[in-house]
């Protein structure tokens, strides 16, 4: 009967630990109805790609121990891959911030323009900063325009929640800083 004792404490043990939950997250955009104009003067842009560093390519979130150090979470994970989140959040952030345009993933006409944007940070920071960077190039009647953007925001409190919302208001502002320089 003594040699189960340990067994059955093992079992026990065993039974009151717990995986770690997994929670995942999406990019919020402010969403308002954008009012297109059916006239002939009507811009369009295509966004037709917006690509990710590799590390960020994974599903978890990314986070910066360290001036060489990076972990990319398991338990807090992008809901859908991050490319696609930053895309479609960006059709309707550069909607918001151009009236009368038509801003798609999709091509739409032979004179419309095209962006294509890189993203080589979209993390947070050891030292309470999200941390946003990359560049974008524009394709306008045949002409490319290319410009970085490097951002830093500190974060207003601790945690992946925290993180998520100023990556995701970050995203909104460099949206609306590449409407401005269209």
């Amino acid at each position: 009967m003594m040699k189960w004792i340990p067994v059955a404490l093992a079992l026990l043990l065993s039974a009151c630990s717990s995986k770690p939950q997994k929670t995942y997250y999406q990019l919020q955009a402010l969403a308002a109805p954008a009012q297109v104009s059916s006239g002939s003067s009507t811009r369009q842009l295509w966004i037709e790609h917006v690509f990710v560093a590799d590390y960020l390519s994974q599903n978890g979130v990314v986070y910066q121990t360290n001036d060489v150090r990076y972990v990319i979470a398991q338990n807090n994970l992008w809901a859908s891959p991050l490319d696609q989140q930053l895309q479609q959040t960006l059709v309707t952030n550069l909607s918001n911030a151009l009236p009368g345009w038509v801003v798609s993933t999709q091509p739409m006409s032979s004179d419309q323009d095209v962006l294509n944007i890189t993203v080589s940070s979209f993390h947070g920071r050891f030292d309470g900063k999200a941390i946003i960077s990359g560049e974008w190039m524009l394709k306008h009647h045949g002409l490319l325009f290319k410009r970085p953007f490097n951002l830093e925001l500190k974060l207003d409190e601790d945690g992946y929640d925290a993180l998520v919302r100023t990556l995701a208001e970050g995203w909104q502002k460099e949206a609306k800083s590449i409407a401005f320089q269209l």
